[in-house]
């Protein structure tokens, strides 16, 4: 046995659990795919098995056996040891772990066991790629999001790992190159024995590769009883909160009532989810909460000191601090300024970096996103709905916000692709910590990707509580028309 975990739970900081009870084996040969929704933990399993939880995570309970050894209690030295000579991780958006500076040839051979020029082409015909064309001398955001996946495979291949992970390696390709990268993945499992994991939402892809099927479909159980040492997030401390708040439209001298009373709390580095159908009153909340929108009545604290109703009133440290990414990016990206433009200018602006080093942090936003380096000189009508998405949340990221608040930023996009960027937003908040506000019309898609909801009805919240709770017992009619799919009166 390659990898052997069993009942492996992984808590983040604040007592989520990011991972419940998983179990794992892994033999040489033999490739293992990890299924289950967004959110049950596929990524925490793998970056486990890595030695790499995220920042504050912790394991509470179970065991973990890689090659004979626990990466999480090595000694530094070791786990490095590990990671370079024996196993290789590929993450969800490869393209945003490669160096965009360095070319292909330079990128493989920083981490390969022969760095020879036959060895490196060796490796690029391996994963498929074309020797003799140049490629090996071109700069990752020159090339295809499939190029870059298997130059990363082949980066990780140059180790001659006994282990390789890999966190969906086909996301947003399209059919056919799939199934070449699914070819390509058990030709290399057999003939250099690799013991292989990868996390994969395509049952497609699990049918035709995988010899067996990990389901962590019940990892995020409905919340149960805490002990003090695991704290619910609703215990954490409060980074914004609103409360009584009213707000009106006026039209003509005409005001007309949206927002009656409407209170709620977003831990640090929680996830709070608005839902409600549409005209409830999200998007004016929203607007309210970041100082677009006057309230009538009503207080907005950002921890625990009270804001200006207005952007224009707050400080801009307090206008930093809140970000929001609107539901239709195209209407707000500049369409005359690039993507790279449009993220150098709050950068510059909050202070986050200098002139001389703006374009490093431009670049370094894109692949926080998964966007190519390539994309800071496209402007927004060049890129595709759920590219403009990932551009609308680095440009909020730019500030550096302690909470991001989204406006139905997967309404517009299709299945696969509001599914990939709900995993972005999830990615985000536990690599940086970020408290996240998600609105939405569909209760199901912000289901396992936050902690409490406030349900919203004709601009008053008809229910709230812990997002398990009120998905599995509903006590209103909205709400339940919301978890079920079901329209109101169908």
């Amino acid at each position: 046995m390659a990898v052997e975990v069993a009942d492996l739970t992984v808590a983040a900081p604040d007592g989520r659990l990011l991972l419940d009870g998983a179990r794992l084996e892994l033999r040489p040969g033999r490739i293992t795919a990890v299924t289950g929704p967004s959110g049950c933990g596929k990524t925490t399993l793998l970056r486990a098995v890595a030695g790499a939880l995220p920042p504050g995570a912790r394991r509470t309970a179970g065991t973990l056996a890689v090659l004979g050894g626990d990466p999480l209690t090595l000694p530094p030295a070791d786990l490095r040891a590990l990671r370079r000579h024996r196993l290789a991780y590929v993450g969800q958006d490869p393209g945003s772990g490669l160096n965009p500076r360095m070319k292909v040839r330079r990128l493989l051979a920083e981490v390969a066991v022969d760095r020879g020029r036959e060895a490196i082409e060796a490796l690029l015909t391996e994963v498929r790629l074309p020797v003799g064309t140049g490629l090996a001398d071109r700069r990752i955001g020159g090339l295809s999001g499939g190029q870059q996946r298997r130059v990363a495979l082949a980066r990780a291949l140059a180790r001659r790992p006994a282990v390789l992970l890999l966190d969906e390696p086909t996301a947003g390709l399209d059919p056919a190159l799939r199934d070449e990268i699914a070819d390509l993945l058990r030709h290399l499992a057999r003939t250099h024995r690799i013991a292989v994991a990868l996390a994969c939402h395509d049952p497609d892809l699990v049918a035709r590769l995988a010899d067996e099927v990990v389901d962590l479909g019940g990892a995020r159980p409905v919340p149960a009883p805490r002990t003090a040492a695991v704290p619910a997030p609703s215990e954490g401390p409060t980074v914004l909160a609103a409360s009584g708040l009213h707000a009106a439209h006026t039209h003509r001298g005409h005001r007309t009532p949206v927002l009656h009373g409407v209170g709620l709390d977003v831990a640090a580095g929680g996830s709070v989810g608005v839902v409600g159908v549409s005209g409830s009153g999200k998007t004016t909340l929203l607007r309210t909460l970041v100082g677009l929108h006057r309230p009538t009545a009503g207080t907005v604290t950002l921890d625990g000191t009270r804001l200006s109703p207005a952007a224009q009133g707050r400080s801009r440290d307090q206008r930093r601090r809140l970000q929001l990414v609107p539901q239709d990016p195209l209407g707000t990206l500049n369409p005359s300024r690039t993507i790279g433009a449009t993220l150098r200018r709050p950068l510059l602006l909050h202070g986050r970096t200098d002139r001389a080093r703006a374009s490093e942090g431009v670049l370094e936003l894109l692949q926080s996103v998964g966007l190519p380096a390539a994309f800071a000189d496209r402007r927004p009508h060049e890129l595709s709905g759920g590219q403009r998405q990932r551009a609308a949340i680095a440009r909020a990221l730019a500030a550096d916000p302690d909470v991001l608040i989204c406006d139905e930023i997967t309404s517009a996009l299709d299945a696969d692709t509001a599914v990939a960027v709900m995993d972005l937003l999830a990615r985000l908040r536990e690599q940086r910590g970020l408290a996240l506000v998600l609105v939405s019309h569909d209760l199901r898609m912000v289901a396992d990707r936050t902690d409490t909801l406030v349900v919203l009805s004709e601009g008053r919240v008809v229910e709230s509580g812990p997002t398990a709770r009120l998905f599995a017992s509903p006590s209103h009619p909205v709400t339940a028309a919301l978890a079920t799919g079901v329209p109101l009166g169908g």
